[in-house]
């Protein structure tokens, strides 16, 4: 098992738009007022099956804890929007309302953006790589039971009429950043919290970001 000082210095290999059923998260441009980069001690990381990260490496930057916050939309309260280019994930509480949480996203050429719905949800996931991942990555496991070590971490929300996830991660310090193939990933509790608060059925509205 690497040190976390170690990981982060791992280089992510090329994957296609395929491998988005467990995939780490990096930096693109910040957006003006918003923090949208990774945490400035982190390099790019690959996946780390059966890495189980401390309590502290789970302590998130200010600017994406979990919180409050004015959010004016025409949503109704309940739906999730998520706005690529911020790296945010809101539920929408009404009267200019809602909780945010810091997310990480997709990679350069794999955001996406469109109008969905949650079709399903499950606790502490199982995790099959496909073929394309473990033909790039031959080390991975061919199947890992869901668990604290497990790359989707507590929680996943699936994302009917895709092959997406609103999922959690072990790999917290992703965070912020964009280097999945389309998943959009939180920290263990959040993805605990929004999981506890949502049903299935959920109208999720995703944001791509803007083309630079």
């Amino acid at each position: 098992m690497q040190p976390a000082s170690q990981r982060r210095n791992v280089t992510i290999l090329p994957l296609t738009a395929a491998l988005v059923f467990a995939l780490a998260c990096s930096a693109a441009p910040a957006q003006p007022g918003y923090w949208a980069g990774p945490r400035p001690e982190q390099n790019m990381v690959a996946d780390q099956p059966g890495y189980v990260p401390s309590a502290a490496e789970e302590q998130l930057p200010a600017e994406l804890h979990k919180q409050v916050v004015f959010f004016r939309t025409t949503e109704a309260p309940g739906t999730i929007v998520v706005n690529t280019s911020e790296r945010y994930l809101y539920l929408v509480q009404g009267n200019n309302r809602a909780i945010r949480y810091g997310i990480g996203v997709g990679r350069d050429g794999f955001q996406w953006g469109g109008l969905k719905r949650i079709e399903r949800k499950a606790e502490w996931p199982d995790w099959t790589p496909p073929p394309e991942m473990i033909e790039r990555q031959p080390y991975l496991p061919r199947f890992m039971a869901g668990g604290p070590g497990n790359p989707m971490g507590a929680r996943a929300l699936y994302i009917g009429g895709t092959v997406y996830r609103i999922h959690g991660t072990n790999q917290p310090q992703t965070i912020g950043s964009a280097v999945s193939s389309g998943c959009f990933r939180l920290i263990n509790p959040d993805v605990i919290d929004l999981f506890d608060r949502v049903p299935v059925g959920t109208r999720v509205v995703v944001l791509q970001a803007p083309k630079v």
